[in-house]
């Protein structure tokens, strides 16, 4: 939140109903950006590295085990989707408490046409995150310079 002096020599506007509005309108309050889901949770951030062998693309989805994830190749759409359930029962006698919980995400990429050898694509998932390694055709690595001899 930046401070702005107003008009009237105040630091608050002189309408209250304007600092409540100003407030509740900010980007924290727009579940549609992109760092929420639709169902009003958190997706978790993706990096995405490219080198002259391969992409590799992280995700930070701490809490979760490596048999949540399902990750799919159609065509050249990569999708990395996860789904957890929880739930506890407690039964004390006079009362029984039942929670549950569950979480889900899905992320999709639109992988270059005939630069990704799909065939070979690895990933691994430890200390809460996911790590893919999408390794590039032979056609799509860097070249070393050529030299060309001038006659």
């Amino acid at each position: 939140m930046s401070i702005v002096k107003r008009k009237n020599g105040s630091l608050f506007p002189a309408n209250p109903r304007m600092l409540f509005d100003d407030f509740f309108n900010r980007e924290l309050f727009n579940w549609g950006n992109n760092n929420f889901s639709s169902t009003l949770t958190t997706i978790p951030s993706v990096n995405i590295k490219e080198n002259a062998e391969n992409f590799e693309v992280e995700v930070a989805a701490p809490g979760m085990e490596k048999q949540d994830f399902e990750i799919t190749m159609e065509g050249s759409l990569l999708t990395i989707s996860s789904s957890k359930k929880n739930q506890t029962e407690e039964d004390n006698g006079n009362y029984t408490r039942r929670e549950f919980s569950y979480q889900s995400f899905q992320r999709s990429f639109q992988l270059p046409k005939d630069v990704v050898d799909e065939d070979r694509i690895e990933a691994k998932y430890e200390n809460g995150v996911l790590r893919l390694t999408i390794p590039k055709t032979e056609n799509a690595k860097k070249q070393a310079p050529r030299m060309i001899e001038i006659q």
